[in-house]
Parts: structure tokens; C-alpha cells; sequence
């Protein structure tokens, strides 16, 4: 049997239910305006809880959620879709750190500042090369297809930088991209 969808699927539920009950509990908040990660920015009231809930639990199940297919495609996978299964589990445990080393906002060079930004970093090109080595040599066409659209969508929403409201919304639906493939992949991998 494949891996489950029940870790991708948490992990996305609670990374979206994070996302819009933080913003509603502190005043002054716009997704238009702030990156989520100010949410668990350092001074920032409930920011440690945002950063379980929004990064540091769903980092955590979606390395789970690879981890546990890569243990279901050990004996049909190529090599190179098992380096980018290791590859997305990585990716699972950078977007972890995020949580695990919140902004600074007083210090723009805070070095805090500059780890998260490696964490963030590490998180999508882990992922995009995961999905293209997936995309190259996944077993199930399924999984291939959504690789695809992964591996693109992911560092066109992260890397560029967008204009006005865009740049705030073009990381979250980085994540968000990321997170749906980590639920479906399991799924996929039967297709």
C-alpha cells in the first residue's frame, strides 16, 4: 500500500487554518500588506504558537508524508525520483525551520532575519529539484504530471519579485502549491 494522504492533508489544513486564524487575532494585520511570516515575527503576541501551527507541525508531517512514500516506492522507483522524494522531505524540514527561526522585525539584518530567509530558500529549491527529479522519473504518470506543474509553480510564485498586492500573495500560494502536492502525492503515486 502507498503512503497515506492523512499527513499531506493535515499539514495543509493546518498550515491554511493558521494563515487565516492568526491574521483575524492581531490587529492591524493585512495579508495585503505583510508577509506571513511576520505572523510569528519576535514580539509579535501568539508567535510561537503561529509557528507550530504554520510552519514547524506542517514541515513535520510532510516530511512524514515523504518520507512514508518513499518507503512505498523504494522497490519501483528509479534513483532519481528516490533522491527527490529525499529531496521533498528536505523540503518538509526547511519549511519546519522557518518556524523554528521567526523574523526579527526591529533589525532588518538581524541574523535571525537572514536564517530564515536560508530556511525559506532551502525549503523551495529543495522542493522544485524534488519535483523535477519526480517529474523525470516518478513510476506513476499521475505523479509525474503533478511534479510538473510543481516544479514550475512553486519557484515562479517564491523566486520573482511581483508587483503590489502580488508579492504578498505569490509566496502563500508558493506554499500552498507545495502543500496540495505534498497531500495528493501519495494518491498520485497509484496513477
Amino acid at each position: 500500500m502507498r503512503g497515506s494522504i492523512v499527513p499531506g492533508a493535515l499539514a495543509l489544513a493546518i498550515h491554511l487554518g493558521a494563515a487565516i486564524v492568526f491574521a483575524l487575532l492581531l490587529d492591524g494585520y493585512s495579508h495585503r500588506e505583510f508577509p506571513l511570516a511576520f505572523l510569528g515575527a519576535q514580539g509579535v503576541p501568539r508567535a510561537l504558537a503561529f509557528n507550530v501551527c504554520a510552519f514547524v507541525l506542517p514541515g513535520a508531517l510532510a516530511a512524514v508524508a515523504m518520507w512514508r512514500l518513499r518507503s512505498s516506492l523504494l522497490s519501483e522507483a528509479r534513483w532519481p525520483a528516490r533522491i527527490g522524494i529525499q529531496l521533498m522531505t528536505l523540503a518538509g524540514l526547511a519549511f519546519a525551520a522557518q518556524g523554528l527561526l521567526p523574523l526579527d522585525p526591529s533589525d532588518v539584518g538581524a541574523a535571525s532575519n537572514a536564517l530564515h530567509a536560508l530556511a525559506w530558500t532551502l525549503w523551495w529549491i529543495a522542493g522544485a529539484s524534488g519535483a523535477l527529479l519526480l517529474a523525470w522519473a516518478a513510476p506513476a504518470r499521475g505523479l509525474r504530471l503533478a511534479s510538473v506543474a510543481m516544479a514550475i509553480a512553486v519557484p515562479l510564485l517564491a523566486l520573482p519579485s511581483w508587483p503590489g498586492a502580488l508579492a504578498a500573495f505569490a509566496p502563500r500560494a508558493a506554499f500552498v502549491a507545495w502543500l496540495l502536492w505534498i497531500a495528493f502525492a501519495p494518491r498520485l503515486s497509484r496513477a
